[in-house]
């Protein structure tokens, strides 16, 4: 009986110890619960964005100072260095102190530093040029800078003399510019005399059983250059396997179909496996070369080549592609193709260059060993780098020539800096879809707008002072 009571007692004890631990429990939990919730709130993040509530009166003091000394260390390292401000932004950096050398220079894409008695030059990526805002008015001090390695359809404004000299530097295509970006897709000599994806010869006439001797892999159908006609024309004389979206009559696998995959393992050991592939810019320029040029030179297959008319300047022997420019009429090609197609001899003349490891070229060699960048190169700055030590370096140069008493060097682009012919149509064989025809027409009409556009733009430039783009377009449609 006595043990029966003790029980029970002992029953009672934990009811009430359980009891009592449940309600400190909750007690906790709730406690926890409004702090978190304050804590929440206090955090600002509501709605999942973040919102700054002020600090405690106690702590004002504290960070208004800390702030205070922040802002003048800032301030101390802007009036040290000089203010390079990209105006159309191409490294989207908000703010970073880039070391040129002994030189170094502060970046930024902030447009807020436009007034800044330090911001000494503005770079321009060519793409997203606009008139729209220009950081003007220009004061004496103030370098622009030009940065355009892409193709005359993405703003004609560019390639006219009102508009390129407008620049004192420039990054452009042309041999010309200040810093020459006409090698930009190719990664150096070893990958020109790389054997890795070479296809031999006899596998490669085996291989004619399946494939055309020619191969076209373009998606950016009717450009400026009018490639598409001349293909199209091409066809009717010669088999080509075309890939790409424009004139596509054979299918890359799933996985390659992306253009992005270009540059991939695969899709290179396709086109390896042809003996030659049409190579056609989107624009005629001088030392406007793109991948289309080197990429079958590293897969050792022979680019029939249609673009730059300085192509010869940069090709890596004196035999080592065919040029369109030669001929009068793409029969005449198709014919000459179809002969080296069927002489083993006269077509191992274009490859042997690669075969030997052999580039006579000396103005290529000259300007890989000569620039100042690379390309896929962890070792070496990239271009956009180069561009903007270029011009950090040569406003240090005016620093120290003014610091001298002397005259600070003046900089001007040329108009060879940036400079494309007007755009033309083949005669033979039109579409005979209107539409096509009118849009191969448009880049003429496009290009001669453009003209209006430069001299505008000049104008409005040359009076230093801002303009709405209601002026522009009354200037350019004033006649």
């Amino acid at each position: 009986m006595v043990r029966i009571q003790r029980r029970r007692l002992l029953a009672s004890c934990l009811c009430i110890t359980a009891t009592v631990f449940l309600l400190v429990t909750l007690q906790v939990m709730v406690e926890l619960g409004k702090f978190e919730k304050k804590g929440f709130q206090s955090s600002g993040l509501q709605d999942g964005h973040t919102k700054m509530e002020e600090a405690p009166a106690h702590l004002n003091a504290f960070l208004k100072k800390e702030a205070l000394t922040f802002n003048r260390k800032r301030k101390w390292e802007l009036d040290s260095y000089p203010i390079m401000l990209w105006w159309s932004p191409l490294t989207g950096e908000t703010g970073r102190l880039g070391h040129c050398g002994a030189d170094a220079c502060f970046f930024t894409i902030n447009r807020t530093y436009l007034h800044h008695h330090m911001t000494k030059a503005f770079l321009f990526y060519g793409t997203d040029f606009s008139i729209d805002s220009l950081p003007l008015p220009r004061k004496a001090h103030h370098d622009w800078a030009l940065f355009h390695e892409e193709s005359p359809k993405n703003n004609y404004k560019l390639f006219h003399k009102p508009v390129i000299t407008l620049f004192n530097y420039t990054a452009t295509f042309s041999r010309h510019s200040h810093l020459p970006l006409t090698t930009q897709y190719l990664e150096g000599i070893e990958v020109l005399k790389s054997l890795r994806y070479l296809v031999p010869l006899q596998s490669k006439n085996k291989l004619r059983k399946s494939l055309a001797p020619l191969v076209y892999v373009q998606s950016d159908c009717d450009p400026p250059s009018d490639r598409d006609s001349y293909v199209h024309e091409l066809m009717t004389y010669i088999e080509v396997d075309s890939y790409g979206e424009c004139l596509r009559n054979k299918d890359l696998p799933q996985q390659l179909k992306n253009p992005a995959s270009m540059d991939a393992d695969g899709f290179h050991r396709i086109i390896a496996q042809y003996k030659f592939i049409l190579a056609f810019e989107n624009a005629v320029c001088d030392d406007y070369i793109t991948e289309k040029f080197w990429r079958p030179l590293k897969l050792g297959v022979v680019p029939v080549y249609y673009g730059s008319p300085s192509i010869a300047d940069w090709l890596p022997s004196n035999k080592s592609a065919i040029l369109v420019s030669e001929f009068s009429h793409p029969r005449e090609l198709a014919s000459y193709i179809r002969q080296l197609d069927s002489d083993d001899r006269l077509y191992e003349a274009y490859v042997e260059w690669k075969l030997k490891g052999e580039i006579s070229n000396q103005r290529l060699l000259t300007a890989l060993r000569e620039r100042k960048w690379g390309v896929q190169d962890v070792n070496q700055d990239n271009y956009i780098d180069a561009f903007e030590c270029m011009v950090c370096t040569n406003v240090w140069d005016n620093i120290r020539l003014q610091e001298k008493g002397l005259p600070p060097k003046r900089w001007k682009a040329e108009d060879t800096h940036l400079s494309c012919p007007e755009p033309t149509v083949f005669a033979f064989s039109p579409f005979r879809r209107p539409s096509l025809n009118a849009l191969r027409k448009m880049w003429i009409s496009s290009f001669e707008q453009s003209k209006k556009e430069a001299q505008a733009l000049r104008w409005l430039v040359d009076r230093n002072q801002n303009f709405s783009s209601q002026e522009f377009w009354a200037l350019v449609f004033k006649d």
